[in-house]
């Protein structure tokens, strides 16, 4: 009897955790819990059609993205037009547990498997892309969702800072969090996400992306945020001394269908 006892309840307490961990996905954003962006590069397989990929991006992935509670889906491509061509892809996930609840419906969704018919028999030697590669970041304290943007002409800015150490991040994490989001600002460097780096490469290291009308902009804000008082106080504090050890910073475009 009580085996019985025992098993029913530990049924019932997994049917609710599955309903409830199901339900995450609707939430625009859950209160109290930070975002988790998934941020994919793709490199186009030379010689064959970038077109597919765009075509799946659209028609497929991401409106089922949207239907599982999964909104403002980004997909950008660089301005330097790197050949061979790499696209962005980035997945803002309302929460860290919507993260695999998404990934297991996308596995079994009807509507989902029949949009994405035509680029699933893409042959082999077509295939738009030779590989992608997956960064998984969680929103920082002081940010914990996106920040959309207008629908205007735009270019971003992608940026990562590697840290020498684990404790190096956590310093620069602090930085950011209570002291330079007050002045990004101030000075107009237009904040869209900042994440801290789970996996993925160049570890331990944070991403995060900005935004601007055109270069001119951007160089005239970055000029701003370097003179700020603010900035050049705390840049020279000890507690944030050797925080960052390796900048990388990539220019994009949003094509025309990112709803970023």
């Amino acid at each position: 009897m009580q085996r019985r006892r025992f098993v029913k309840s530990s049924l019932l307490a997994a049917s609710a955790l599955s309903v409830s961990t199901m339900g995450l996905a609707h939430d625009e954003h859950p209160p109290g819990k930070k975002s988790l962006f998934e941020l994919r590069e793709y490199e186009a397989h030379f010689g064959t059609n970038e077109n597919d990929l765009h075509l799946y991006f659209q028609n497929a992935l991401i409106p089922a993205l949207n239907r599982f509670g999964v909104n403002n889906c980004g997909v950008f491509k660089e301005t330097s037009k790197s050949d061979p061509a790499k696209i962005y892809l980035l997945i803002p996930y309302p929460s860290w547990e919507d993260f695999p609840v998404v990934h297991t419906r996308l596995k079994s969704d009807a509507e989902f498997r029949k949009a994405s018919v035509n680029y699933d028999q893409i042959t082999a030697d077509k295939f738009p892309y030779t590989r992608f590669k997956t960064k998984l970041m969680i929103a920082f304290d002081g940010q914990p969702e996106i920040i959309i943007p207008s629908k205007e002409p735009r270019i971003f800015e992608l940026r990562t800072y590697e840290g020498y150490n684990e404790d190096a991040l956590r310093r620069k994490l602090n930085m950011f969090n209570e002291e330079e989001f007050v002045i990004f600002d101030r000075t107009k460097l237009n904040r869209v996400f900042f994440g801290e780096v789970i996996a993925g490469n160049d570890m331990p290291c944070l991403t995060y992306m900005i935004t601007f009308a055109n270069m001119e902009e951007h160089d005239k804000h970055w000029a701003a945020f370097g003179a700020d008082p603010d900035w050049q106080r705390i840049s020279k504090a000890p507690e944030y001394a050797n925080s960052v050890s390796r900048i990388t910073k990539i220019f994009l475009e949003p094509t025309a269908y990112s709803q970023i």
